[in-house]
């Protein structure tokens, strides 16, 4: 018994050594270093590809702490939440370098410098939230689990993102938690996130002796603890009912889907001849169809191609993109007509787009980032012009920056949400009288030709169904997807993306990461199209189908079945961030209402 008390009490004095040590660290400038790196690190870990997620309830700490170090010093705390933002930012975005120099061709050292002011201009989340808690955990002095859950909220809610990214995500690579977004969107994981991170926060192990010492701190943090246990609980339990429930939905239909990755060129600027280029990538496409269809064991019904799968060239025959701009090239078209004809299937691809913004002149031309799908007649059918482009991708909102960096397109956004319908054959194995053209045939005929050669392949058409057409950097915009409930309710999501402006880094897993959670909340199965990886196609619970996605810089195909599931439009997508804009007024109002109490109270002392 002695014994066993001697080493109680030597664990005792070795805690509060290291306790007395901790203090001594945190007044020194290296700790503002390590806080840093605590929350850019582990919110890296918890992150994709290495979905650690586990470590998100941790990363916040070094906000915490940086907090209270700081408490009442606003200049500082601001100063400190950007220096986090960029500490972030080095570690998870550290692609934009890479994208820097690929794209806008800047020497390495600016490509650095890029990186460093976009993590000073979009990171301003940290800073909000540092200041607001500090404020409020100051001024009100009780609720702090709330009032953590509460500045989070509001940090992400008001904070201007270039690559929007929420604690939300990081935490939903928890796919019972994920379930959760179809009714609190992913900012009600974040609000959980700084409630539980908090409280672990709290109970660090130097309180530990004092609480297992003493029945009424006993209880106090029993009381502190409880209504994060039951939040956590309740989150879930909410979200194992709502796997269970969607686990269980029967399809209505299902859909055999190709997905070529063609793996396309940046550019055709690599010391070989255009023509030599662009027929590789064009025969390629070619063969990754066969041997997909092959693979597949039947016929499509549906093709997919990604953004800039045929990179810089239309196949949209107009007066535009003939005459005006150059753009429309005949064996692109034929190419995609082809498909169709002999699969029997609808293509859905990309392409660049052309028109007038007004009366036609040169200064009134505009570029489209266009998808368009092909009936399996090979006629085209609905288009969808991307509508929320992206900034320094693919405009610049300064003329002058265009000198900056030449490759950045000067695109238009579009002017609808509109969803594309897609069209089941009457005769699947309907064939021209002869054999079946190639893509070597369309060297020496003309799309015209190529059209007549099919006319007696013509079948009748019925309208199958409708999808929801996102254009990459879309897909990660909750708000955005959800804007297209105007035009019905979708039978399934087609997402075609181009991230090989980004190489092998984090980037192209981090853009799945943030765009999976679009099928949990619109309970919809999502196809997902890249040129270089990654692609897969996600199921209506955030699952990967069959497991199976492609590798990146890699040229392949991914056939799949999706389901389609018949359900009305989920709490989301009608009523979007609508309990978090609740928690959140409702909470600032009462906050208000508590400050100004506090005031009167103090006026009235005096």
């Amino acid at each position: 018994m002695l014994t066993s008390r001697s080493d109680q009490e030597m664990n005792v004095l070795s805690m509060d050594t290291l306790h007395h040590r901790f203090q001594q660290f945190q007044k020194t400038v290296w700790f503002n270093l390590f806080c840093y790196l605590w929350t850019g690190l582990f919110s890296f870990l918890a992150f994709a590809p290495i979905s650690l997620s586990h470590f998100v309830w941790i990363a916040p700490f070094g906000l915490f702490w940086l907090s209270l170090k700081y408490h009442g010093s606003y200049k500082k705390l601001f100063y400190h939440g950007l220096l986090i933002g960029v500490v972030f930012y080095s570690i998870s975005f550290h692609w934009i370098i890479h994208m820097s120099i690929t794209f806008g061709n800047f020497p390495y050292p600016v490509a650095v410098l890029i990186l460093l002011f976009a993590g000073l201009l979009f990171s301003l989340k940290f800073p909000i939230f540092m200041l607001s808690f500090s404020f409020l955990s100051g001024k009100i002095g009780r609720h702090s689990v709330w009032v953590a859950g509460f500045c989070g909220l509001l940090s992400e809610l008001i904070g201007p993102q270039l690559f929007p990214w929420y604690w939300g995500n990081l935490a939903a690579g928890n796919l019972i938690l994920a379930q959760n977004v179809e009714i609190t969107g992913v900012y009600g994981i974040s609000f959980l996130v700084f409630v539980v991170s908090y409280t672990l926060f709290q109970s660090n192990p130097w309180h530990w002796k004092e609480i297992f010492r003493s029945k009424e701190k006993r209880n106090q943090y029993l009381r502190f603890i409880a209504f994060p246990s039951l939040l956590l609980l309740a989150f879930i339990v909410s979200g194992i009912i709502l796997f269970k429930k969607w686990e269980n939905v029967k399809p209505v239909k299902s859909l055999n889907v190709l997905v070529i990755q063609p793996d396309a060129p940046l550019s055709f600027r690599d010391g070989r001849e255009v023509k030599e280029s662009i027929e590789a990538l064009m025969a390629r496409i070619e063969r990754l169809a066969e041997e997909g269809v092959v693979r597949m064991g039947k016929k499509p019904d549906l093709i997919v191609l990604p953004e800039a799968g045929v990179p810089f060239f239309s196949a949209h025959n107009t007066p535009v993109t003939t005459i005006a701009r150059r753009l429309y090239w005949h064996r692109f078209d034929s190419l995609m007509f082809l498909l169709a004809n002999k699969y029997k299937a609808n293509v859905f691809f990309n392409e660049i787009d052309a028109g007038y913004k007004g009366t036609p002149g040169s200064r009134n031309l505009r570029y489209y980032n266009n998808n368009v799908l092909y009936d399996p007649n090979g006629d085209r059918r609905d288009a969808y012009q991307k509508k929320f482009l992206l900034m320094f991708g693919e405009y610049m909102p300064f003329d002058f920056l265009y000198d900056l960096s030449q490759q950045t397109g000067r695109f238009e956004p579009g002017l609808t949400h509109n969803l594309i319908r897609y069209y089941t054959p009457e005769d699947k194995d309907k064939s021209p009288k002869g054999l079946h053209l190639g893509w070597i045939d369309t060297e020496n005929l003309n799309h015209e030709t190529v059209r007549s050669y099919y006319e007696p392949a013509k079948t009748e058409l019925k309208e199958a169904g409708k999808f929801l057409p996102l254009i990459c950097y879309e897909v990660i915009l909750p708000e955005f997807v959800r804007e297209f409930r105007t035009a019905g309710n979708p039978e399934f999501i087609a997402n075609l993306t181009n991230d090989k402006w980004y190489g092998t880094t984090t980037e192209s897993d981090q853009h799945m990461e943030l765009g999976r959670l679009r099928s949990i909340e619109l309970r919809r199965w999502m196809v997902r199209s890249t040129n270089s990886g990654i692609t897969a196609n996600i199921d209506h619970l955030g699952r990967f189908v069959g497991g199976k996605k492609t590798g990146l810089m890699t040229a392949e195909t991914l056939s799949e079945t999706i389901d389609v599931i018949d359900s009305p439009p989920t709490f989301y997508t009608q009523y979007g961030n609508l309990i978090p804009w609740v928690m959140l007024g409702l909470t600032g109002i009462y906050y208000l209402n508590l400050l100004i109490g506090i005031k009167k109270g103090n006026k009235g002392i005096s």
